[in-house]
C-alpha cells in the first residue's frame, strides 16, 4: 500500500497566502483510473494560519482613517453626532405614542367594561319582566275547550255579566 505524498508549501507571496501543491501521484494499481487522471489544483491557504484568517477585505471597504484634526474628521463626526440626535430623538417619539396608545386603549376598556356591567344589569331586569309576565299570562290562560263534561269548572274570578 503507497503512501500518499506530503503537499509541498511553497514560499508565501505579496499577500501572505501559501500555495499548496500536491506532488504527482504515480499511477498504481491502488487508485482508480478516474482519480489518477485528475488534474492536481493548488490550494490557496494563509501563511501564518494563526493570525486568524477571513476574508479579505476590498480596497474601497477599507476603513478610511482620517486625521482626528482634520476637516473631515470634524464634519463626519458632526454629521454622525446629528444622525444620533435624530434617530434618539425618533426613538424617544415612538416609545411616547406607544405610551399615549396604550393609556388611550386602557381607557376604552374601562368604559367599555362599565358598559358591560350596565347591560348585563339591563338583560337581568328585562329577563325578570319577561319572566313575571310569562308567569302572569300562563296563570289567566284558560284551558282550551275539549270535551263537554271532561273540563274543569270555569274560573269564577272572571266576569259573567254582572
Amino acid at each position: 500500500m503507497s503512501r500518499p505524498s506530503q503537499p509541498k508549501l511553497s514560499a508565501a507571496d505579496h499577500n501572505s497566502v501559501s500555495v499548496i501543491q500536491s506532488q504527482a501521484h504515480p499511477t498504481s494499481s491502488s487508485m482508480p483510473a478516474a482519480v489518477a487522471g485528475l488534474q492536481q489544483v493548488p490550494q490557496l491557504v494563509p501563511a501564518n494560519p494563526a493570525a486568524g484568517g477571513g476574508k479579505a477585505v476590498p480596497p474601497s471597504k477599507k476603513k478610511h482613517t482620517a486625521e482626528k484634526d482634520s476637516d473631515e474628521y470634524r464634519q463626519r463626526r458632526e454629521r454622525n453626532n446629528l444622525a444620533v440626535k435624530k434617530s434618539r430623538m425618533r426613538s424617544k417619539q415612538k416609545a411616547m405614542d406607544t405610551q399615549q396608545r396604550v393609556n388611550e386603549l386602557k381607557e376604552e376598556n374601562e368604559r367599555l367594561e362599565a358598559k358591560i356591567k350596565l347591560l348585563s344589569k339591563e338583560l337581568s331586569v328585562l329577563k325578570d319582566l319577561f319572566l313575571e309576565h310569562a308567569h302572569n299570562l300562563a296563570d289567566n290562560v284558560q284551558p282550551p275547550s275539549g270535551a263537554e263534561g271532561s273540563s274543569p269548572a270555569p274560573n269564577n274570578s272572571s266576569s259573567n255579566g254582572q
